[in-house]
């Protein structure tokens, strides 16, 4: 079973690449992994390159507690409208054709649209 993340360095520390050296032997791809892979890579998944962000947007008011902050984070999630996913998936599908063309190469043309 391989592992993959971004390698963004928040998700990269070396206790944790240690650990996941270790439970997923030769077959992590990440930033400082068996295969590399950069922060904001374009080919990962939706949630990645786009719901975290978006996310942290929505919910990031200085909450005083954590308990507003959970508060927060739910009332964001629940006010997620279908067409708003559905553009997501439409941006993301069309990332992935740029990406096949590319055939590897550079990626100038990738245009995030929201």
């Amino acid at each position: 079973m391989w592992f993959q993340q971004d390698g963004a360095t928040c998700h990269t520390p070396h206790a944790t690449m240690d650990i996941l050296h270790k439970r997923f032997e030769g077959m992590v791809i990440s930033r400082g992994g068996n295969v590399n892979w950069p922060p904001r890579s374009c080919d990962l998944t939706p949630l990645n390159f786009f719901f975290w962000d978006y996310l942290k947007s929505q919910v990031y008011m200085k909450p005083q507690t954590i308990d507003a902050l959970k508060v927060n984070i739910t009332n964001a999630i629940q006010q997620i409208q279908p067409d708003l996913c559905e553009k997501v998936i439409e941006n993301w599908t069309a990332r992935i054709r740029v990406i096949k063309r590319s055939r590897g190469g550079y990626l100038s043309d990738v245009i995030f649209h929201t």
